[in-house]
């Protein structure tokens, strides 16, 4: 009965092998939040699960959207604010916040130092940035897959086609902060099936009801129950997906098509 009332973003979520290996990656980087001030900024491809369990995972926090898009379906989850942040200026006092989490909003933008120097101004000394992108790097066999198959950064919306852990480390140092974690989540397997997915959505089913460029999942309750068959159909399929994704262990981590760096506000800097 209980699953029949949940919010159709954490149904959803519990559909995404790829949303749930991002946030058991996030969360073991990110550690105990208990206590501290905390901002989750996003842009655009969300719709408020992640949010969601962030919030269980302890601290008091603070939501955010750089396109905005997106910002009533989360608060509507929430049952709290979500403000439009701009790039370059978050609008807020310096000094803010114990930890910054930044989740796919670097791709997205033309530049990331005003961001980046940005998430360093909102950090209160010795607080903690971590930042998590695409794996943009051209030799990854899934991003060759993806790509001669149409599938280009721009279909997702990007500015470009991610970063490695070496260039993101060096944009984040550019801007101040001092890099000390990195990891990442998604390997060749889950890499697919997410591929599946999203050339299913944006080239069949999205193509025919006209969905908007850059959405490669319903993100609203009523695309969802446009989508209702297919999507049916995939949750009958997901536990036979599910285990297929454990293949992911036999590829290396520097396979990995999303990556994570966290960064350090040094001292009174």
């Amino acid at each position: 009965m209980q699953s029949d009332i949940q919010p159709w973003q954490l149904k959803m979520f519990r559909r995404s092998i790829k949303k749930q290996l991002k946030l058991k990656a996030l969360l073991k980087l990110l550690g105990d939040t208990h206590g501290k001030k905390c901002l989750l900024v996003t842009n655009g491809d969300n719709n408020g699960a992640l949010n969601w369990y962030f919030r269980e995972h302890g601290g008091e926090w603070t939501w955010a959207d750089v396109s905005g898009e997106n910002n009533d379906q989360i608060a509507g989850l929430l049952g709290e604010p979500v403000h439009a942040y701009k790039e370059a200026d978050f609008g807020i006092p310096d000094a803010q916040f114990n930890c910054v989490v930044s989740i796919d909003v670097l791709e997205h933008l033309q530049e990331d130092q005003p961001f980046l120097k940005e998430v360093k101004r909102v950090l209160k000394p010795n607080g903690t940035a971590m930042v998590t992108v695409p794996n943009g790097d051209p030799k990854l066999t899934a991003n060759r897959i993806k790509w001669k198959l149409g599938m280009t950064p721009e279909v997702y919306g990007h500015t470009r086609a991610g970063y490695t852990i070496a260039e993101l480390s060096g944009s984040i140092r550019m801007a101040g902060l001092a890099p000390q974690k990195t990891g990442g989540y998604s390997r060749f397997v889950t890499e697919m099936i997410e591929l599946v997915i999203n050339f299913g959505y944006v080239r069949v089913l999205a193509k025919k009801r006209g969905a908007q460029p850059g959405h490669i999942a319903p993100v609203s309750s009523g695309e969802l129950k446009t989508h209702g068959m297919a999507y049916k159909i995939y949750s009958l399929l997901f536990p036979i997906l599910w285990v297929a994704s454990f293949l992911d262990n036999l590829f290396p981590t520097k396979s990995n098509n999303a990556v994570i760096v966290t960064a350090l506000k040094q001292g009174d800097v």
